[in-house]
Protein backbone atom coordinates (compact mmCIF):
# COMPACT_ATOMS: atom_id res chain seq x y z
CA UNK A 1 0.00 0.00 0.00
CA UNK A 2 1.19 3.70 -0.93
CA UNK A 3 2.45 5.53 1.94
CA UNK A 4 0.90 9.63 1.96
CA UNK A 5 2.54 11.66 4.16
CA UNK A 6 0.01 14.73 5.36
CA UNK A 7 2.70 17.69 5.66
CA UNK A 8 0.70 19.53 8.55
CA UNK A 9 1.42 19.45 12.33
CA UNK A 10 -2.35 21.01 12.93
CA UNK A 11 -4.17 17.97 13.97
CA UNK A 12 -7.57 19.35 12.94
CA UNK A 13 -6.29 19.81 9.49
CA UNK A 14 -4.88 16.18 9.57
CA UNK A 15 -7.88 14.83 10.87
CA UNK A 16 -10.22 16.61 8.10
CA UNK A 17 -8.17 15.77 5.46
CA UNK A 18 -7.85 11.97 7.15
CA UNK A 19 -11.97 11.15 6.99
CA UNK A 20 -11.96 12.78 3.32
CA UNK A 21 -9.10 10.52 2.27
CA UNK A 22 -10.86 7.52 3.70
CA UNK A 23 -11.82 5.80 0.50
CA UNK A 24 -8.51 5.66 -1.10
CA UNK A 25 -6.74 2.68 -0.81
CA UNK A 26 -3.31 4.48 0.97
CA UNK A 27 -1.39 4.74 3.86
CA UNK A 28 -1.83 7.95 5.30
CA UNK A 29 0.38 9.31 7.93
CA UNK A 30 0.83 12.63 9.81
CA UNK A 31 3.87 14.43 10.02
CA UNK A 32 3.88 13.59 13.85
CA UNK A 33 4.22 10.02 13.00
CA UNK A 34 7.06 10.28 10.81
CA UNK A 35 9.06 13.09 12.20
CA UNK A 36 8.79 15.23 15.73
CA UNK A 37 12.16 17.47 14.13
CA UNK A 38 11.11 18.63 10.82
CA UNK A 39 10.14 22.34 10.71
CA UNK A 40 7.82 23.47 7.99
CA UNK A 41 8.32 27.25 6.88
CA UNK A 42 5.44 29.09 5.72
CA UNK A 43 6.81 32.37 4.89
CA UNK A 44 5.45 33.21 0.87
CA UNK A 45 3.68 34.98 -0.25
CA UNK A 46 1.00 32.99 -1.65
CA UNK A 47 -0.92 30.07 -0.96
CA UNK A 48 0.33 28.17 -3.62
CA UNK A 49 4.16 29.17 -2.65
CA UNK A 50 3.39 27.85 1.42
CA UNK A 51 1.66 24.31 0.18
CA UNK A 52 4.66 23.28 -2.61
CA UNK A 53 6.92 24.62 0.25
CA UNK A 54 5.73 22.04 2.81
CA UNK A 55 5.19 19.09 0.61
CA UNK A 56 8.58 19.57 -0.99
CA UNK A 57 10.46 19.43 2.41
CA UNK A 58 8.27 16.42 3.77
CA UNK A 59 9.32 14.67 0.18
CA UNK A 60 13.53 15.01 0.48
CA UNK A 61 13.25 14.42 3.49
CA UNK A 62 11.22 11.27 3.91
CA UNK A 63 11.22 10.25 0.23
CA UNK A 64 7.79 9.33 0.45
CA UNK A 65 4.57 10.91 -1.10
CA UNK A 66 3.81 14.42 0.78
CA UNK A 67 0.54 16.05 0.63
CA UNK A 68 0.57 19.90 1.93
CA UNK A 69 -2.60 21.95 2.56
CA UNK A 70 -2.32 25.87 3.08
CA UNK A 71 -5.52 27.80 3.13
CA UNK A 72 -6.78 30.50 4.75
CA UNK A 73 -9.75 32.89 4.36
CA UNK A 74 -10.20 35.87 2.12
CA UNK A 75 -12.05 39.28 3.14
CA UNK A 76 -13.16 41.07 -0.11
CA UNK A 77 -13.57 44.39 1.98
CA UNK A 78 -10.31 43.76 3.05
CA UNK A 79 -8.72 43.42 -0.14
CA UNK A 80 -7.95 39.57 0.60
CA UNK A 81 -6.73 39.94 4.26
CA UNK A 82 -6.21 37.66 6.42
CA UNK A 83 -4.97 35.57 3.07
CA UNK A 84 -1.84 33.87 4.09
CA UNK A 85 -1.53 35.21 7.70
CA UNK A 86 -4.78 33.76 8.52
CA UNK A 87 -3.23 31.18 11.30
CA UNK A 88 -1.15 34.43 12.75
CA UNK A 89 -3.59 37.00 11.87
CA UNK A 90 -3.60 38.37 15.75
CA UNK A 91 0.32 37.47 15.65
CA UNK A 92 2.72 34.77 15.45
CA UNK A 93 1.20 32.96 18.87
CA UNK A 94 -2.35 34.31 18.09
CA UNK A 95 -4.66 31.65 19.18
CA UNK A 96 -8.19 31.31 16.49
CA UNK A 97 -10.26 33.01 19.43
CA UNK A 98 -7.59 35.83 19.44
CA UNK A 99 -7.51 35.91 15.27
CA UNK A 100 -11.78 36.17 15.18
CA UNK A 101 -11.81 38.81 17.53
CA UNK A 102 -9.15 41.14 15.40
CA UNK A 103 -10.74 39.97 12.56
CA UNK A 104 -14.52 41.15 13.57
CA UNK A 105 -12.73 44.20 15.91
CA UNK A 106 -11.89 45.11 12.02
CA UNK A 107 -15.25 44.49 10.34
CA UNK A 108 -17.19 46.11 13.33
CA UNK A 109 -20.32 48.31 11.94
CA UNK A 110 -19.48 47.32 8.14
CA UNK A 111 -22.62 46.14 6.33
CA UNK A 112 -23.66 42.86 5.56
CA UNK A 113 -23.43 43.21 1.84
CA UNK A 114 -20.00 44.01 2.10
CA UNK A 115 -18.89 41.22 4.40
CA UNK A 116 -17.83 38.64 1.61
CA UNK A 117 -15.43 36.26 2.20
CA UNK A 118 -14.35 32.92 0.78
CA UNK A 119 -12.81 30.33 2.22
CA UNK A 120 -9.58 29.13 -0.30
CA UNK A 121 -7.25 25.62 -0.03
CA UNK A 122 -4.42 25.00 -2.52
CA UNK A 123 -3.01 21.14 -1.89
CA UNK A 124 0.53 20.46 -3.40
CA UNK A 125 0.94 16.97 -4.10
CA UNK A 126 5.17 16.27 -4.49
CA UNK A 127 6.66 12.98 -4.97
CA UNK A 128 9.25 10.96 -7.18
CA UNK A 129 8.44 12.76 -11.10
CA UNK A 130 5.34 14.20 -9.22
CA UNK A 131 4.25 17.92 -8.79
CA UNK A 132 0.38 18.86 -8.71
CA UNK A 133 -1.28 21.27 -7.50
CA UNK A 134 -5.22 21.95 -6.66
CA UNK A 135 -7.87 24.59 -5.58
CA UNK A 136 -10.75 24.59 -3.92
CA UNK A 137 -13.00 27.68 -2.82
CA UNK A 138 -16.42 28.24 -0.66
CA UNK A 139 -17.94 31.58 -0.82
CA UNK A 140 -20.07 33.15 2.08
CA UNK A 141 -19.72 36.10 4.19
CA UNK A 142 -17.93 37.15 8.04
CA UNK A 143 -21.02 36.61 10.82
CA UNK A 144 -20.80 39.92 13.69
CA UNK A 145 -20.41 36.95 16.28
CA UNK A 146 -18.66 33.54 16.90
CA UNK A 147 -21.41 30.69 16.57
CA UNK A 148 -20.51 27.26 17.05
CA UNK A 149 -17.76 24.93 18.70
CA UNK A 150 -17.25 22.58 15.63
CA UNK A 151 -14.48 23.05 13.54
CA UNK A 152 -11.08 25.26 14.36
CA UNK A 153 -9.91 28.42 13.05
CA UNK A 154 -12.40 30.97 11.19
CA UNK A 155 -14.78 28.58 11.35
CA UNK A 156 -17.28 30.48 14.04
CA UNK A 157 -17.31 33.61 12.23
CA UNK A 158 -17.92 31.58 8.64
CA UNK A 159 -20.95 31.38 6.62
CA UNK A 160 -20.71 29.58 3.58
CA UNK A 161 -23.30 30.76 0.67
CA UNK A 162 -26.42 29.20 0.91
CA UNK A 163 -26.22 28.63 4.66
CA UNK A 164 -27.38 30.69 7.55
CA UNK A 165 -25.22 28.68 10.32
CA UNK A 166 -21.72 29.05 10.58
CA UNK A 167 -19.02 26.12 9.48
CA UNK A 168 -18.49 25.83 13.62
CA UNK A 169 -22.63 25.11 13.51
CA UNK A 170 -22.57 22.69 10.57
CA UNK A 171 -21.47 18.84 10.93
CA UNK A 172 -18.83 17.33 9.74
CA UNK A 173 -20.54 15.69 7.36
CA UNK A 174 -22.21 18.47 6.16
CA UNK A 175 -18.93 20.64 6.33
CA UNK A 176 -16.94 18.05 4.22
CA UNK A 177 -19.42 18.09 1.64
CA UNK A 178 -18.74 22.05 1.17
CA UNK A 179 -15.65 22.85 2.22
CA UNK A 180 -12.89 24.64 0.34
CA UNK A 181 -10.62 21.72 1.45
CA UNK A 182 -13.41 18.77 0.35
CA UNK A 183 -13.56 20.57 -2.96
CA UNK A 184 -9.55 20.85 -3.37
CA UNK A 185 -9.37 17.40 -2.42
CA UNK A 186 -12.01 15.72 -4.18
CA UNK A 187 -9.82 17.02 -7.17
CA UNK A 188 -6.39 15.89 -5.77
CA UNK A 189 -8.08 12.47 -5.32
CA UNK A 190 -8.77 11.91 -8.89
CA UNK A 191 -5.06 13.34 -9.15
CA UNK A 192 -4.02 10.97 -6.61
CA UNK A 193 -5.64 8.10 -8.45
CA UNK A 194 -3.76 8.44 -11.67
CA UNK A 195 -0.89 8.75 -9.76
CA UNK A 196 -0.38 6.21 -7.45
CA UNK A 197 -1.38 4.02 -10.07
CA UNK A 198 1.23 4.90 -12.13
CA UNK A 199 3.57 5.24 -8.59
CA UNK A 200 2.44 1.40 -8.10
CA UNK A 201 3.13 -0.12 -11.79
Amino acid sequence: MTKLILATRNIHKARELQTLLDDLNVDVLTLNEISTELMLREDGTTFEANAFQKARTVYHHTKLLALADDSGLEVFYLNGRPGVFSARYAGEEATDEMNNQKLLTEMRAVAPRRRRAQFRSILALVGDRVEEMTEGICTGMLGEKSHGTNGFGYDPIFIPTGFSKTYAELTAEEKNLISHRARSLAKMKEVLKVKLHFLTK
